[in-house]
């Protein structure tokens, strides 16, 4: 049985905190194909609660996580344009080890953002 899991999670670098309260959904990408597996919510760490897919459905393949940041810039002040420069981004990435752990965090500000494999 595998026992990786997948966590993430969101640092506002313009404020230098945790963004919390940001949707984020975790998609399986095959080809064109997009399947929803979850869907959560950010904390007051900008984590989520859990593992975004943990050891028990677990799987190698590619995936695509979408943060939906335009509903935290707004709350904060931070954009006010219409249409928002970052709505929802998007970051596709793949898992090849099925004993590891993978963390794909996303550094935010209103008109950038970066992202790396964690730790």
């Amino acid at each position: 049985m595998p026992e990786g899991y997948l966590t993430t999670h969101i640092l506002d670098t313009a404020r230098g905190c945790p963004a919390e309260g940001v949707k984020i959904a975790l998609y399986r990408v095959s080809g064109n194909s997009h399947k929803k597996i979850t869907e959560t919510v950010t904390n007051s760490d900008g984590r989520t609660d859990s593992p975004i897919l943990g050891q028990d459905a677990f799987k190698t393949g590619t995936y695509e996580l979408i943060f939906f940041t335009g509903d935290y810039l707004r709350e904060t002040g931070q954009a006010t344009e219409d249409p928002l420069f970052l709505d929802q981004i998007p970051i596709r990435f793949g898992m090849a080890d099925e004993a590891a752990h993978y963390h794909v965090p996303l550094l935010l500000s209103p008109y950038g953002y970066s992202t790396y494999r964690g730790s």
